[in-house]
This record gives C-alpha cells, sequence and structure tokens, in this order.
C-alpha cells in the first residue's frame, strides 16, 4: 500500500532498508502511542517522525506539528522534505505576514504533512486555537518535539520554553507524541518525562556510541597552535566546528585561523542576526569552511560531512561535550572529535558554577557532572568507555580512542600530590601556583628569600620534577576538589574538600609521565568499537575516473543547491555521489537503486546525473583521441 513505512522510505528518501529500531518506533508511532526516543546524531531520529507524518497525511489524519527550537532548522528540514516531494512548511518570523498566512490557511485545510514552528509559537494562544479547529475535524496526526533535552533545567541547553509544552497533552490527549533528543542522561530523562507528562511514552534508547568519531584530549600548552596542526594534519579542506568559551575568544580564533590560511568565520550571540544567519548560511553550504562558535552555534545543525570538532576550552558537563561533538561525522563516515583541556579550564569551570546564582541542590548536581567530565579529561583509559558508562551503557576499550591508539606513560603521582598539598598548606594558602611550583623544585627565587620559604620542609623536595609535570598534578587535584584557586585573591591556591584524608593516606593518583600524539590517522578504515562490536568501514575507494567524477558530481550539485537556495546535502549527500560515482549507473532504473535516491530526486536530478556519468573522463578522451 503506498501509505506503508516501507515504500515511504524508498520511494521518498531512498533507502531500502530501516536502522536499529527506526521500524519498531515508526509502528509504534503510528499505533497512536507516545514514544520518547534517545538516538545519537546521525542515527537517523527524524525519520522516527517523518514517515509516521507521511502515513498519518497519506491516510486523511492531516498535519503532524513539529516542536523545533531554531529556524535555520526548521529551513534546512523543510526544503529537504520539499526535495523529496513531501509537503511541509514552517511558521515562523522570517515569514512576511502574506507568507505566514498562506502557510497557516494549508495548515488549516489539512494539505501539509508537517508543519514546523518554535515552541514559544505553539503553545501561544492563537496557535492553540487553530490547534483546537484541526483536532475537532480529525486532522491533528501527531506532535513531534525535537530537541527534548532543552525541558531539562540540569541541561546545557535549556531553554524554558520547552516545559510549556506540557499543554499539548493537556489540550490533545489523545494525540500521539514523539520527544527526540540525541542527549540525555538518566537525571535528564526523567525531567523530561515530568516535565512533559511523558509518564506513558515507551523509551527508545539507542546505543549512544559513535564509533566513526575518534575523541582525542591533547594537553593544552599554546591551543591555537595545537588546533593550527590538528586541522592542518587532519583535516585539510574539510568543514569543522571550533568552541571556544567566550565571544572574544570566538572572534580571536576565526581571525587566526583565517590569516593561517584556514578559512574560518565567526558565530556567537553578540552578533546582529543577519551576520548570524549569513554565516550560518555559509557553513552549511560551503565546503572546506571552519566555524568557530559559541555553544549558541550548532544544535540541530543538519549538515553531514562536518569532519571535525573541535574544543579550545572545555565544556561545563558530559551532555555538552557529546552533543557538540556528535555534530561531527552525521554521514557516518570517519570524523574527529578533539580537545585542548588545561587547568585554567577547570579553575574556570569550577569558579563559574560556584559563582552562578542557582541553589545549592542544583549546584550539587552540575557539580556532579563538571567531575564526571574532568574524570573523562584525565583518564589514561578509553576515552568511549567512560563516555558511555556516564549515560549507563557498558563498554569494552574501543580502539580508537588516542588513549586506545597510543595509550600513555603513567606513574603514581599519590606521593607528589601530598608534597603539594603540604606546601599550599605550609605557605599558609596565600601563594599562587608559580611560588609554590618554586618553593618545591628549590628555586632561590627572591620572593622564595624574602618570605623565608627557603627554610620550609617543603623546600626542594619535588626537585625532581618539572614545573609542567607540577601542573598536570595541580590540574589533577583542582579537578577533584582537593584545591581551588581563588580568583578573587590573585589566584591562590587554597585547599579545599577532602584534602586532609587524602593527604594522610597512600591513595594512588594515576597521571599521564609523557604526551604522546595519536599518530592513528581518522582515516583509517575498519576500525570497530570494541563497546558494541559496531565496525566503521569507509565506502570503497574510488579510482581515478571515479575522483573524477565525484568532482563533476560535486561541482553539479553545487550549482543546483545555489539554484534552490538550499545545502548542497539537500540535493544529495556526500555518500550518494561516491555510490554513483563508484558503480556509474547507466540508466534510471540502476540510479534508483543507490541509497539517497527516492523517486522525486529521480524525476527532478536523475537525467542530469546520467549525462555527467556518461562523459568521459579527461585520461580516456585523451586514449580516444
Amino acid at each position: 500500500m503506498p501509505g506503508e513505512p516501507q515504500q515511504i522510505l524508498e520511494e521518498i528518501f531512498g533507502y531500502d532498508a530501516f536502522r536499529g529500531e527506526q521500524r519498531e518506533i515508526i509502528e509504534h508511532l503510528t499505533g497512536g502511542k507516545d514514544a520518547l526516543v534517545l538516538m545519537p546524531t546521525g542515527g537517523g531520529k527524524s525519520l522516527c517522525y517523518q514517515i509516521p507524518a507521511i502515513v498519518n497525511h497519506r491516510a486523511g489524519r492531516g498535519v503532524t506539528v513539529v516542536v523545533s527550537p531554531l529556524i535555520a532548522l526548521m529551513h534546512d528540514q523543510v526544503a529537504a522534505l520539499h526535495e523529496n516531494g513531501v509537503e511541509a512548511a514552517f511558521l515562523n518570523s522570517s515569514l512576511s505576514a502574506e507568507q505566514f498566512s498562506i502557510t497557516r490557511e494549508r495548515m488549516m485545510r489539512g494539505e501539509l504533512a508537517m508543519l514546523y514552528a518554535a515552541p514559544e509559537r505553539v503553545t501561544n494562544a492563537e496557535f492553540l486555537a487553530d490547534l483546537e479547529t484541526l483536532s475537532t475535524a480529525g486532522l491533528l496526526a501527531g506532535f513531534a518535539i525535537d530537541e527534548v533535552h532543552c525541558v531539562s533545567q540540569w541541561g546545557h541547553d535549556f531553554r524554558p520554553e520547552y516545559i510549556e509544552l506540557r499543554v499539548l497533552h493537556e489540550r490533545f490527549p489523545a494525540v500521539p507524541r514523539i520527544a527526540l533528543t540525541a542527549t540525555a542522561d538518566a537525571l535528564t530523562r526523567a525531567e523530561i518525562v515530568g516535565n512533559l507528562d511523558l509518564g506513558g511514552a515507551r523509551e527508545f534508547i539507542s546505543s549512544f556510541d559513535r564509533p566513526n568519531i575518534h575523541y582525542a584530549i591533547a594537553e593544552k600548552r599554546d591551543a591555537k597552535k595545537q588546533l593550527l596542526r590538528f586541522i592542518r594534519e587532519r583535516h585539510v579542506g574539510e568543514s569543522g566546528i571550533v568552541y571556544c568559551l567566550s565571544r572574544r575568544k570566538v572572534e580571536e580564533t576565526a581571525n587566526w585561523l583565517s590569516e593561517q590560511g584556514i578559512p574560518a568565520l565567526p558565530y556567537h550571540a553578540g552578533l546582529d542576526a543577519n551576520t548570524r544567519r549569513v554565516h550560518q548560511d555559509r557553513f552549511l553550504r560551503e565546503d572546506g569552511l571552519v566555524m568557530t562558535a559559541t555553544i549558541a552555534f550548532g544544535m540541530g545543525i543538519d549538515k553531514p560531512d562536518v569532519r571535525f570538532v573541535a574544543h579550545l576550552d572545555m565544556p561545563k558537563n558530559i551532555e555538552g561535550y557529546y552533543q557538540e561533538t556528535g555534530r561531527a561525522g552525521r554521514d557516518g563516515e570517519p570524523a574527529d572529535a578533539w580537545m585542548a583541556y588545561g587547568l585554567q579550564d577547570v579553575v574556570l569551570q569550577r569558579n563559574m558554577l560556584e559563582r552562578g546564582e542557582a541553589g545549592e541542590r542544583h549546584k550539587q548536581v552540575l557539580r556532579g557532572k563538571l567531575d564526571a567530565l574532568l574524570a573523562m579529561c584525565e583518564s589514561t583509559g578509553c576515552r568511549r568507555v567512560q563516555l558511555l558508562e556516564y549515560f549507563g551503557e557498558p563498554a569494552e576499550p574501543c580502539g580508537n580512542c588516542d588513549n586506545c591508539v597510543s595509550p600513555p606513560e603513567t606513574l603514581d603521582a599519590g606521593e607528589p600530590a601530598r608534597m603539594l598539598l603540604s606546601c599550599i598548606y605550609r605557605c599558609e594558602q596565600n601563594f599562587g601556583s608559580g611560588h609554590v611550583f618554586d618553593v618545591l623544585r628549590g628555586n632561590e627565587t627572591e620572593k622564595v628569600a624574602r618570605f623565608g620559604h627557603q627554610r620550609l620542609s617543603t623546600f626542594g623536595v619535588g626537585a625532581e620534577y618539572g614545573e609542567q609535570q607540577w601542573r598536570s598534578v595541580l590540574r589533577q587535584l583542582v579537578a577533584r576538589g582537593y584545591v581551588r584557586v581563588d580568583p578573587e585573591h590573585f589566584n591562590v591556591l587554597r585547599l579545599a574538600g577532602e584534602w586532609r584524608p587524602f593527604i594522610t593516606s597512600d591513595a594512588a593518583l594515576p597521571l599521564r609521565k609523557a604526551v604522546k600524539a595519536a599518530r592513528a590517522s581518522s582515516k583509517s578504515s575498519g576500525r570497530a568499537s570494541a563497546g558494541t562490536g559496531r565496525a566503521v568501514v569507509e565506502p570503497a575507494p574510488l579510482d581515478a575516473a571515479g575522483e573524477a567524477l565525484f568532482e563533476r558530481l560535486r561541482a553539479w550539485r553545487r550549482e543546483q543547491a545555489d539554484a534552490r537556495d538550499v545545502p548542497a546535502y539537500v540535493i544529495f549527500g556526500n555518500a550518494t555521489l561516491h555510490e554513483i560515482a563508484l558503480c556509474r549507473p547507466a540508466t534510471l532504473e540502476q540510479l534508483a537503486s543507490v541509497k539517497g535516491v527516492g523517486d522525486a530526486k529521480l524525476e527532478n536530478f536523475g537525467a542530469a546525473v546520467l549525462e555527467l556519468v556518461a562523459e568521459p573522463d579527461d585520461e580516456s578522451a585523451i586514449v580516444a583521441a
């Protein structure tokens, strides 16, 4: 039947099989039941509500309202649906009064399969009144709430407007809802269920593993130069995102990368709306552009070929880290998540948390989340294991993170840590790290002499360790809460937390002895994540003729995208172009068998693609001559 999910998957989206729990989720939703779906970025969340929406619309059950947090995301998803021949639209502030009126009338007539809108619009009185009219007429098929982690006050993307979406269930209890996110630990899931009254919803929790992503955390020395080396060695000419904590750093990093020959643009909330829109549009449409940004950029970004995400500053928690790094490699091909991390990151995040206006209970939760991220940064074991276990998913070492590829040499820094705590105590908790390190290393500076600290019992006891090693020890002690850096008193070191039990114990403190650069390329093939057994297999390599065809296809795609004012991947994704270049279809029937080529795209672009495939490459033309 034309309304069956499998046929819609093949005809409209150009795929022959569902992935993971997609089929089960779709059947659950089309059966009129609620669902909470946790699926990693790139796992195919959108199909979980788009296919039921099309099924319902073909059956005459009207429109599915999709709650989306960002205008740019609405535009891109609607554009992609249009290219696939699906009736979809959005209502937001980018529309003129006439366009808004036309779209609303189409919705009320039941012409749309999907209507995208922001939570603020969905919950206003006029829109709710329209929904009442649709519901009475039997033309309100369902609600899809995307990026639902925004409802959580513990999360990194909290949007208070999301809490008001509870009204949808109160006003329309018989209308099925699907809530979707890529990131939610147990606490966040409980808050989503409570705030949106999803107690009766079935939870579908896919693996959080993204085996195509290579995780690496580098000890911060000169972060900008480290970033430049990382891009030049692994991602020249490829799209990426660089996250910074401050707007100023975003601007400086974008300018510096541009000066070094890496095309880069800034994005943060301090830029005017038009500049942000232009920069985001360029990032979505152009190849090889790097966006430097605060976390104001990225939620819902649907660009599949982001090859790396880099952090020059540490995020606040693992959810933020996972959400942001998950924007790399949405197409399933190898990608990098790289972060430069140092003592100042620990100090800054600790101070920001403690200075915040949240209540003590809220701060305690946030401390736990920060501690989990710090533990992952400091770990000498598998990054992926710690990442997945945070979300309650057991895993084994992956063989595809920096610590697995190039295991760090470690030493037990328990004794040096106790030396450092003792020295801070004997310096009366009144000096910064530089002076304390001088005392430990036995450096007879003018300041040491002035305060008589050469007579302390800790003077010179740590001469065998260099300043870099002492900084590593201090970073771990700050991360564990035994030391805090007081920014209001010239960054002096203060003892904190359970420092006394630690200093009187013989507890170990594993510490990296030397930092080794991971040599494995993110583009190596056939890597597997041992925790799940899922392999990352690169597509078959193209020969010279195939590469030439692939580039012709990309250039043609760019022209088509510009003419339609949509991102290039809306026309065809890189994986689809690669398969075309590999199998070189000669007929429309052969082209239709390529993943990502649905009926509408076959009709719109099939003839042009076949002409490109039939063109002789330069080498064959020379031979023929």
